[in-house]
Order: structure tokens, then sequence, then C-alpha cells
């Protein structure tokens, strides 16, 4: 016995809209949408984590306790396209062997975007 990860959830005013960033980001489609209240994202593969986003009266007050790591080869072009479908950078990180950029999704959930050297 003991647990896995079922699914990573999102709360947010609009769950429709929410996604729509994130299925461009990540390239994957809506696989479930309970009438806009909640939506599950189909991912790419049997081992990517499953997305859902799910609707809440309260906004987000403060620096997510939890975010979501994504690693790139080319990591400034990734930003760039990131940027362009809505997200906002917040910050650049460097130290030997990693490099990070600290973004923000279009309701200011943040995420990073990492290269790894080696």
């Amino acid at each position: 016995m003991g647990i896995e990860l079922g699914m990573i959830t999102i709360d947010c005013a609009d769950p429709r809209g929410l996604a729509a960033f994130w299925t461009k980001a990540l390239g994957v489609e809506v696989d479930q949408d309970y009438e806009g209240e909640f939506l599950i994202l189909h991912p790419k593969t049997g081992t990517a984590p499953v997305f859902a986003f799910q609707r809440v009266p309260e906004e987000r007050v403060s620096k997510n306790r939890v975010h979501m790591d994504f690693v790139s080869e080319d990591r400034k072009k990734e930003v760039e396209r990131l940027i362009a479908l809505g997200a906002k950078q917040l910050d650049e990180h460097e130290m030997p062997g990693i490099a990070w950029t600290v973004l923000a999704d279009p309701v200011g959930n943040e995420f990073c975007v990492a290269t790894h050297d080696g």
C-alpha cells in the first residue's frame, strides 16, 4: 500500500480561462469539463502529471506554497513562448549546474522553467 500522485489541482476563479493558458503551455487538451467548475487536462504520456482546475470563490493572496518545476533544453526560448501565451517573468536564478526562470501564469500562480547542465 502507499500513495501515488493522482493529479495537481489548481484553484482559480475561471477554470476554463486558466485551462486555456495551460493547454497551450503544455501542449495538451481538456479531457473533462464539469460545467466549467472543474476541468481535467489530458497528459501527453502516461507518466506526465494530470492537471486540473477548480473554481473557488477566493483569490490567491500570497506566494504559492507548492509550485511546479518544468525542465527545457532551451529555457530562454520556452520562457519567451510562455510569456507570449500570457505568463509573466518574475525572476531568474543561476547556480552551478542549473539555471531557472520563475514565471507566473495569467492569474499569478508561480512556476519555474529550468535548464540543467550535464
